[in-house]
């Protein structure tokens, strides 16, 4: 079966979905909308779709699309969901779920009772070196998890709606606490629930530019004792950072997929592109071999692609993003009353 897939916004993220594609096989993609006609055609000549449009309603509602992917901002998540719930497409929804929980049950509550296949993008989990730890866990090579400490930060986001809180939800906790806490359920187990958070906001840079927080800290703790320790920033200098430690009592884990690549390059002119929210292009350089491939949007791809090739629920869904949602929920209620709060799922 080849998956027909209406792509759903022609911006940044879409972009890494067709760069998780393009090596891939079974799909194409037929035709890119998005609110900028012209936005949409230049994707669209990019990536040799054939057509692109400011028909979001049209192409939902087209009978020969197999699959719905959602790159859009925040805001328009829920909305765009319960369409494509009411037309029974089959849907895939970037990360975070929703700007809240309330959102985002809304949004599962509606794929649910369609009855169609939804999947969660959270690339972390997604991740070949994140799924290689993963592989280690499971198979007891370092005994039973303690705790795990990850990192997500840069100098802050690529588009402005992410700098206003009432569009994104939220700041650098929302944008990147949410792969956090799904690393640390995929590493600790998803039965294994987080019970209650401790959390730190503030701002501490970007005073002009956002309402949001711009630096984060998490802390998680799990109901089988376990605790995961998260930093989020959107303050970092020096590009990506992304890193996952886990604790065991017979070993441990790193994964670092943005600084310790197997290539360096020393630039004194310039070396052009080098990896998602780099700062520099000349001096020592650390490209990825394939940023998409990297990051967990090929194989994310891949299993969206095959799950509704199969008809069969993808491994992450909307429930994982409530989940998430929730979570971050308690954590900016945390932020607030300075104490570790429950975290509440209904």
């Amino acid at each position: 079966m080849t998956v027909r897939v209406g792509l759903l916004g022609s911006g940044f993220v879409s972009n890494f979905y067709m760069l998780g594609l393009r090596d891939l096989t079974g799909w194409e993609v037929p035709v890119v909308a998005s609110t900028s006609v012209e936005h949409a055609r230049r994707f669209a000549e990019q990536w040799k779709i054939p057509e692109a449009t400011a028909d979001v309603d049209g192409v939902i509602a087209r009978k020969d699309i197999d699959l719905i992917v959602l790159g859009v901002p925040n805001h328009v998540h829920k909305d765009l969901v319960l369409r494509c719930a009411r037309a029974g497409k089959h849907v895939v929804c970037t990360k975070p779920l929703a700007r809240n929980r309330h959102e985002a049950r809304e949004m599962l509550a509606a794929v649910e009772a369609a009855g169609v296949l939804h999947g969660y993008a959270e690339t972390e989990v997604f991740s070949p070196a994140v799924m290689k730890a993963r592989e280690f866990i499971e198979r007891g090579g370092i005994g039973k998890v303690l705790t795990v400490r990850a990192r997500e930060a840069h100098g802050g986001p690529h588009a402005a709606w992410f700098w206003k809180k009432e569009l994104a939800g939220g700041g650098a906790l929302l944008d990147m606490g949410c792969h956090t806490i799904e690393a640390a359920r995929y590493f600790l187990g998803k039965e294994n629930k987080i019970v209650e958070v401790l959390a730190w906001t503030d701002r501490l840079l970007h005073h002009d530019r956002t309402d949001a927080e711009d630096n984060a800290v998490l802390l998680a703790r799990f109901a089988g004792g376990e605790l995961a320790h998260m930093e989020l920033s959107w303050t970092a200098r020096g590009g990506l950072d992304l890193r996952n430690e886990v604790y065991g009592t017979e070993g441990v884990i790193f994964t670092d997929v943005t600084r310790e690549t197997p290539i360096k390059v020393f630039s004194r002119g310039g070396a052009g592109y080098v990896v998602e929210k780099a700062e520099a292009e000349t001096g020592w350089l650390f490209p990825p071999i394939d940023e998409a491939w990297t990051y967990g949007y090929r194989e994310e791809m891949r299993h969206f692609i095959e799950c509704v090739a199969k008809g069969k629920m993808p491994r992450e869904t909307f429930a994982d993003g409530y989940v998430v949602n929730c979570i971050l929920d308690a954590a900016y209620h945390s932020a607030e009353t300075k104490r570790w709060e429950p975290v509440e799922y209904e």
